[in-house]
């Protein structure tokens, strides 16, 4: 259980508006991939879009891929030309149809790619705040206590006079036909000098940091999945969830235009 300041973190988070009472069914959290098993984003990009195309087709209930990446920038629609790498940055750059500007992904970061069908009135910003407070509650159990800050999406710990803000959970989504795509992405123990080579979601004056850095010890992205599920099904109101390994209940051996790896999937 959270004690200290990462129990002051999780007071207030019984506002109704947070839970958005979207999840009309079964919310199931697949695995897809962590360390050895980690998902080229490619690949998984192309997961995505399939079972967006299955959501809103109503074929499978809604859904989130919790997933690690070998490194990869991706660029969101605002990426400026000033924010990418310069040379090689030792990974692809990715340009990606969801909001935002440029990120980085891989190794020791937790990735939540959220399917799910949001009610009418479509309220992205409410969506975003509900993924917020879930990471911020993801946060408080490792003891490490953050919050939002005004103007800027994502979860982060203040910074001082000395020191900028730091941010540890980063979001960009996007929204067709009613059905979100994209996600979060919550540092575990990742690398962080990959961030010297952008800057990151295009805010050049604060930092990054990791959730290992500032609880003093190792969180792993299984560990932080285990909780993370919890939180994500709690604020998008579902009614009844679970976790499975792989995506066969989502995307079962047969299924048509079944994404495999190396080979797009065929959709849209």
């Amino acid at each position: 259980m959270p004690t200290g300041r990462a129990r002051d973190a999780c007071r207030g988070i019984t506002d109704p508006s947070i839970n958005l009472e979207r999840v009309d069914r079964e919310l199931i959290f697949a695995r897809a991939g962590f360390g050895a098993g980690a998902v080229p984003y490619p690949e998984a990009w192309d997961l995505q879009r399939a079972l967006h195309e299955r959501r809103s087709a109503g074929e499978i209930p809604d859904c989130c891929l919790l997933l690690e990446h070998p490194p990869v920038y991706t660029a969101g629609k605002r990426t400026g030309a000033l924010d990418r790498p310069v040379g090689d940055p030792g990974a692809p750059v990715i340009d990606v149809d969801r909001g935002g500007k440029i990120t980085w992904h891989g190794p020791g970061q937790l990735v939540g790619y959220p399917i799910i069908r949001l009610g009418d009135p479509i309220d992205v910003i409410a969506y975003v705040r509900s993924l917020e407070e879930a990471l911020i509650r993801t946060c408080a159990e490792f003891g490490v206590a953050t919050t939002r800050v005004e103007g800027r999406s994502g979860v982060w710990l203040r910074g001082t006079d000395r020191a900028p803000d730091r941010k540890v959970g980063a979001i960009g989504i996007r929204v067709s036909r009613g059905v979100t795509m994209h996600g979060f992405a919550l540092n575990c123990d990742c690398d962080l000098s990959w961030y010297d080579r952008i800057v990151p979601c295009g805010i050049r004056d604060a930092a990054v940091t990791t959730l290992s850095a500032e609880s003093g010890r190792p969180v792993t992205v299984p560990a932080a999945a285990g909780v993370a599920e919890r939180h994500l099904a709690d604020v998008l109101g579902a009614r009844s969830w679970r976790s499975v390994e792989g995506i066969g209940e989502l995307y079962p051996p047969g299924t048509p235009r079944t994404p495999m790896a190396g080979q797009p999937a065929q959709v849209g």
